[in-house]
């Protein structure tokens, strides 16, 4: 996925701009101040078939224990689980059900909105509005009852402000997004997070407002913030803290899986978010953040799957990169 991470250039300015005050802040669900949804925190679900949990069987069988080791600490931890199907409901009711089964919550990933990823290395998704209202509302009826979290269309939000949008295709983006949030909400165990970018994206917070009002935030759980990207949690909390403040109190997750080591320094381009040399698992995901208004930190993007080909020839987005993936593990502290 192109989470743009190379606007990591505009961080200082992002965290130099104060927030524009904007309309009187809407009404938003609150969280506690440590962060915790409560008792001991959320127990979310491990995915045993994923990319992860496969490969470390696969290295056991072939005699590579230490491999193996580094990979499992990537295979022991949960980890959203990205659903972009052509029909949602039945990957999304096996996962409910075996998570439910073990007691535990399943982190959700939905990613089909029209026009996904602005057409680059994540092109895809719903081929127009009618087809996406239809495929969140089979996404909706595959978590029926079952405890969720849900992640919103990565970037969907961001790229508002691109050129792939502009117009009368935002204001449609913004409908569907809307939709998709009280859709996703009429199930009753059901906690949804919109995507709201990352500290490189967001120069000013406050004009952001709008936008996610206009996209349904106030009837949301709050935001997903750095979701594939590496901005340190005190980088995200810098930007996401200020625009949690201008929408009333919204609370957040931020995606840790792989800013053990912050964002590259000095990166252009694809180096800056596309599978960067040199980065590390961050935080292991647990609702007991300690931070004010961070309902969780979470592993969003999968550790160990590839951005993308980054012109210069690396796996397929989503698909595994065994070289990387033993990288994160190995800078991780």
């Amino acid at each position: 996925m192109n989470s743009y991470g190379r606007a990591a250039a505009a961080l200082a300015l992002a965290m130099a701009t104060a927030c524009t005050a904007g309309p009187e802040p809407s009404a938003v669900r609150p969280s506690s101040s440590t962060g915790s949804t409560g008792g001991t925190g959320t127990n979310f679900y491990v995915d045993d078939e994923g990319a992860a949990a496969r490969e470390v069987r696969r290295l056991r069988e072939e005699g590579k224990t230490q491999e193996a080791e580094l990979v499992g600490r990537i295979a022991e931890r949960p980890t959203a689980v990205w659903i972009g199907d052509a029909d949602p409901a039945p990957r999304v009711e096996a996962l409910t059900q075996k998570a439910a089964k073990a007691g535990r919550v399943p982190i959700l990933v939905a990613y089909h909105i029209p026009d996904r990823d602005c057409g680059q290395f994540s092109a895809g998704g719903a081929a127009n509005p009618d087809e996406y209202r239809a495929w969140i509302r089979r996404f909706a009826e595959g978590l029926a009852d079952r405890p969720a979290w849900v992640i919103l269309e990565p970037d969907a939000l961001a790229h508002i402000l691109d050129n792939c949008t502009q117009g009368g295709k935002a204001d449609e983006r913004l409908d569907l997004l809307k939709d998709a949030v009280e859709t996703l909400k009429r199930q009753p165990r059901t906690r949804v997070y919109l995507d709201a970018g990352n500290a490189g994206w967001i120069r000013d917070p406050g004009a952001w407002v709008d936008p996610m009002r206009r996209a349904g935030v106030t009837t949301a759980d709050g935001f997903a913030f750095n979701v594939s990207n590496f901005f340190t949690v005190e980088e995200s909390v810098a930007v996401a803290g200020r625009l949690s403040e201008a929408l009333g109190g919204a609370p957040y997750v931020i995606d840790t899986s792989r800013n053990g080591n912050g964002s590259p320094k000095g990166a252009q381009g694809d180096d800056a978010w596309c599978n960067p040399a040199g980065r590390a698992l961050g935080t292991a995901p647990t609702t007991q953040t300690g931070r004010e208004r961070v309902d969780a930190f979470l592993w969003v993007k999968r550790p160990g799957e590839s951005d993308g080909e980054c012109h210069r020839g690396e796996p397929a987005p989503g698909t595994w990169y065994h070289d990387y993936a033993l990288d994160l593990a190995r800078n991780a502290k």
